[in-house]
């Protein structure tokens, strides 16, 4: 087990690269699978969701070989079209494997995925999707068997936009006969990406970015070196964390039109935000104030994974923010831990009321998600003393190192083994 001491009262300053992007990389390793050939992927962050989808890789018989930051993927030794449940159960994002292995195989056999838990989140658009396409797909005790010996194009209304299922939907596309119009997608920077790294491939694909996303099938795919765009939701947790703990930080190669949202909220805090295509920089006043009501929303909206954090930069705010969480149920799992910090945080049902106190204080804590946890450190780094933060495995799953990047602004935050 491990855990983080953060000793909190100390500003940050400095500058400090973004990693990979988590939510495009795992769609893009599925992807791989596609072309049949070698994948140079270039600045793929070294995460635990990063292993687990590996690990399905090697499973199914391709290779990944890791030199610093570059992932280089060949699948033309792919030998089984099954995913085994101790796999699945490792994220969320094992589904996205299902219509890349469709596409390829023209079978599938898998259980449904793990992750987080932060309430329902099915996968019935995707397997919805995927049906239409011609997919035959029975459900058994948590298995999908699937069988498709001939993917057929062809329009697909999404009744919401949900990232994965477009992602799914993208990736079984690219194997069927015909032109693929996916209504209502997802608009997501990830899915861009993934549209990017399929056309360096050799596939037809467009649209991404907007609602409706065509994808022309049974292209022949290469060999490609691809680079994934930079993580917004890291760079908008360091960008939060210099507005909870103070001072002025660079964040090198982030992206502000894909955190728009985010960075209003904190210019409406009092912090000075500048972006431009070196990255963006953000200068925190001493203590920060109450913002407009928050509400989670698909992109273009206010991105559910930066709700916690923002929650804990304006704990010692001046004044009342009220959160509105309307992707899922279960994200305020957080709050429990934040008020055992001092935090003043009401919760009713998707509403969450956040009075600003005036200190923090250092406790023993414990992160219950990924976005949950780094929620924590941001707090810790305003609280009065030392915090513990216990369980930091979820927060592993999508920060490559969160203690060495904090640490380099000037945090004082050590992790350790116990």
């Amino acid at each position: 087990m491990s855990r983080f001491l953060v000793e909190g009262g100390h500003p940050l300053s400095g500058e400090v690269p973004v990693q990979g992007a988590k939510n495009s990389v795992l769609p893009i390793l599925a992807a791989t699978l596609l072309n049949g050939g070698v994948t140079e992927l270039r600045g793929c962050p070294r995460l635990r969701d990063v292993d687990a989808s590996v690990e399905i890789l090697r499973y199914l018989g391709c290779d990944a070989v890791w030199q610093e930051d570059v992932l280089t993927v060949d699948t033309s030794g792919l030998c089984r079209w099954d995913i085994a449940d101790t796999l699945m159960r490792e994220m969320r994002s094992s589904a996205i494997f299902l219509g890349a292995i469709l596409a390829r195989c023209g079978q599938a056999e898998l259980t449904y995925p793990g992750g987080c838990e932060l309430g329902p989140r099915p996968i019935d658009l995707h397997i919805s999707g995927l049906r239409q396409l011609g997919a035959e797909i029975e459900e058994e005790g948590g298995a999908l068997h699937c069988r498709a010996p001939a993917l057929r194009g062809r329009d697909i209304v999404l009744s919401l936009p949900s990232v994965g299922a477009t992602e799914n939907l993208m990736l079984a596309a690219c194997g069927a006969e015909g032109v693929t119009r996916i209504v209502n997608a997802a608009r997501e920077p990830e899915i861009v990406d993934l549209q990017n790294y399929l056309r360096a491939c050799g596939a037809e694909v467009s649209g991404a970015g907007t609602d409706q996303v065509s994808v022309t099938g049974k292209r022949p795919l290469h060999d490609c070196t691809y680079t994934v765009m930079p993580d917004r939701i890291a760079a908008a947790t360091y960008l939060c964390a210099a507005a909870s703990a103070g001072g002025e930080v660079r964040l090198l190669g982030a992206r502000e039109r894909h955190l728009s949202t985010v960075t209003a909220a904190l210019r409406e805090a009092g912090c000075t935000v500048t972006g431009d295509s070196g990255g963006i920089t953000c200068r925190a006043p001493e203590r920060l104030r109450s913002v407009s009501p928050v509400r989670t929303a698909p992109y273009p909206g206010f991105p559910t994974d930066a709700q916690s954090v923002l929650m804990a930069a304006l704990l010692r705010s001046r004044g009342t923010t009220v959160f509105e969480e309307n992707i899922f149920t279960s994200r305020y799992r957080h709050v429990d831990e934040l008020i055992r910090m001092g935090g003043s945080i009401q919760v009713s049902g998707r509403v969450a009321v956040v009075t600003g106190v005036e200190r923090l204080h250092g406790a023993c804590v414990r992160s219950t998600d990924l976005r949950g946890g780094a929620a924590l450190c941001v707090a810790a780094l305003a609280a009065e003393g030392v915090s513990h933060v216990e369980n930091i495995s979820h927060i592993d799953r999508g920060y490559e190192d969160l203690a060495r990047d904090l640490e380099s602004l000037g945090a004082k935050i050590l992790r350790e083994e116990t």
